[in-house]
């Protein structure tokens, strides 16, 4: 604990326990965290889908509804190349697997990818139901990004998860 008076607040020693555990990449491309590389990819698509869906909905071209197919397909496919890198970044690595804010990430982005494939299931079975369970499908994946991405970042910012810091500083 921090001594009183010193103007810290005083910590406890499971808190202090946590800062001392590695929480540095294992699956990394010359020390830059591949998952981190990699979710941009997932994120960006799911997005594309849900503006894709609007545009198919306000035009009704069939091109749209193409390219939604293509989106959703790519946003799983991504999604899952993430998540298997993100899983051995958590079993491999003990201080990343302490924190709740991890397990809270995994649990929200299994759920994306889950929703995800499902949107891009639809879209090959059924390209008929696109403007109703298609456009839900993405704006609920939409808002799924937002909450695996809070706790991801949160990993980064508030626990320093994948961060090199130099022997300098």
């Amino acid at each position: 604990m921090a001594k009183q008076g010193t103007g810290k607040a005083p910590q406890c020693e499971v808190a202090l326990e946590l800062r001392q555990l590695d929480v540095g990449s294992a699956v990394a491309l010359v020390g830059h965290p591949i998952h981190v590389m990699m979710v941009h990819f997932p994120i960006a698509f799911v997005f594309a889908t849900l503006g894709i869906d609007l545009v198919y909905w306000w035009d009704g071209d069939p091109f749209w509804a193409r390219v939604g197919l293509w989106s959703a397909g790519t946003a799983f496919w991504t999604g899952v190349a993430a998540s298997v890198v993100g899983i051995a970044e958590l079993l491999l690595v003990r201080g990343i697997r302490m924190h709740e804010a991890s397990w809270s990430h995994a649990v929200a982005a299994m759920t994306l990818v889950a929703i995800a494939g499902a949107n891009w299931g639809l879209r090959v079975l059924d390209p008929a139901s696109i403007l109703s369970h298609g456009l839900a499908l993405s704006v609920l994946g939409s808002v799924m990004v937002g909450f695996a991405g809070w706790h991801g970042g949160k990993l980064v910012f508030d626990h320093g998860v994948g961060i090199l810091v130099s022997s300098r500083d």
